[in-house]
């Protein structure tokens, strides 16, 4: 008999799983994904045209409180945990909870899963969603654009919409990520790549992406979500680091996976980190992966016009999934607006109505901040109402994107820019070098 298979996930590595192990296996039978941390995904289907022929109508993705229901509706015999950036202590109460209900609870790795290419792969993760992927995946492309190095940006999924539309999608300009109705959270990735000259990637069959690499390009950066362990086997890891959260490398998953795993540590944000934070994570490095190569960055805050902080009273948007299931308490936003001297913080929580207020009762945050949030029309349409709520002067976005181009801001607004410190760079760019030589792409 075929063992019965529930795979919990978030719309991401759910779905890379069941491709590569799942869809074409005749041992097995996902009966169902179920679905969390991002809203509205549950109630979908995974589609036939994705699923394979073993599931011509497709498969059901339901909210993840019915878990304990279907592993007994459908004598569930395995449950496979799909999503990241969760702590030890979550992972193992929903083991319980599997295990209680009478199924096996399973943790997929790298063999399972990771898709080999005859390009070279850098990954770029990280142990917590927020200690500056993008920043450092961003530093890396740079480098490849200077030895010529034709490459393509691979993103971790984030496909909340049509699935079967979603399958492949390539973004070479601004305007593919409307032609994609993109949301907040997926511009926030990709804008930035795009305006460097990137060619971005996302999906959901990472199999058929990596194809369409593989056709045209010389090298893929695997750039990396939610702190997650990477599709691709990667020839270079490099992992970040977040001091802010010193300990965080040892207990939470997947990230405690990747931060033993990566040939580079690079700890990050060393300019707003104390001294006993910054060793903290450099002796768990040391003591945790001691083959890997450790480097500092800070990443220094700036901003579009100084002048609308000084001295002005702001509210504070900061990037959505770093202040949720990231757990931060400060993003670049909350730094920039101290770095050049806000008289005051508005605290916006009171104001904030809709899905956002629900968002922010979930995760029980106290921070007086704003997640842009964006994952369709009701959560833009709320975010904006409580922007235009607060009783500040001006609002400081702190933000990947231009949010003033998706929703329209009433109030004066600044963004915030961060990048990683340029000290750091050529030792990064010594790094990446040897591997452009040793696989013949650079003399």
């Amino acid at each position: 008999m075929r063992r019965r298979v529930i795979i919990m996930g978030a719309a991401g590595r759910d779905f890379h799983n069941f491709n590569v192990c799942y869809r074409n296996n005749e041992n097995y039978e996902v009966v169902a994904f179920t679905a969390t941390q991002i809203p509205e995904i549950e109630g979908r289907r995974y589609p036939s045209s994705l699923a394979g022929s073993l599931y011509p109508e497709g498969i059901e993705i339901e909210a993840e409180e019915r878990l304990v229901d279907l592993i007994k509706k459908y004598d569930v015999d395995e449950v496979v945990f799909a999503y990241s950036d969760v702590s030890h202590e979550y992972v193992m109460d929903r083991a319980s909870t599997v295990l209680a209900a009478g199924a096996d609870f399973r943790l997929m790795g790298p063999r399972s899963t990771m898709l080999s290419s005859k390009l070279p792969v850098i990954s770029v993760c990280a142990v917590r969603t927020g200690a500056g992927k993008s920043q450092t995946s961003r530093a890396v492309a740079k480098i490849l654009v200077k030895y010529e190095i034709r490459y393509a940006a691979v993103r971790h999924p984030m496909p909340y919409g049509d699935l079967a539309a979603q399958a492949v999608q390539r973004f070479d300009t601004i305007e593919d990520m409307d032609k994609h109705n993109c949301t907040v959270e997926e511009r926030e990735e990709y804008e930035p790549h795009i305006q460097a000259g990137s060619t971005v990637f996302a999906g959901v069959d990472y199999g058929a992406i990596l194809a369409s690499c593989e056709k045209e390009f010389q090298l893929v950066i695997w750039d990396g979500g939610n702190n997650d362990i990477p599709f691709y086997r990667p020839d270079l890891a490099i992992v970040l680091a977040d001091p802010l959260r010193a300990g965080h490398e040892q207990t939470y998953y997947p990230g405690a996976v990747n931060f033993r795993m990566a040939d580079m540590i690079l700890i990050n944000k060393i300019g707003s980190a104390t001294p006993e934070q910054i060793a903290e994570v450099e002796e768990a490095a040391k003591r945790l992966n001691p083959k890997a190569r450790i480097i500092r960055s800070a990443s220094p805050v700036k901003v579009e016009d100084e002048s609308l902080i000084r001295g002005k009273r702001v509210v504070v948007v900061e990037d959505g999934p770093t202040l949720t299931h990231g757990g931060m308490k400060i993003g670049a936003g909350t730094i920039a607006a101290k770095k050049f001297g806000a008289a005051e913080i508005v605290d916006p929580i009171p104001y904030a109505v809709g899905r956002i207020k629900e968002t922010i009762e979930r995760y029980n945050q106290t921070a007086p901040l704003l997640p842009a949030l964006g994952y369709g029309p009701e959560q833009l349409h709320d975010m904006k109402a409580s922007i235009d709520a607060v009783p500040a002067d001006t609002v400081v976005i702190g933000t990947p994107i231009d949010l003033q181009k998706v929703i329209e801001i009433a109030k004066p607004s600044t963004r915030v820019y961060y990048d990683l410190d340029d000290a750091v760079l050529p030792e990064l760019e010594a790094v990446v070098a040897k591997l452009l030589r040793k696989r013949g792409l650079i003399a």
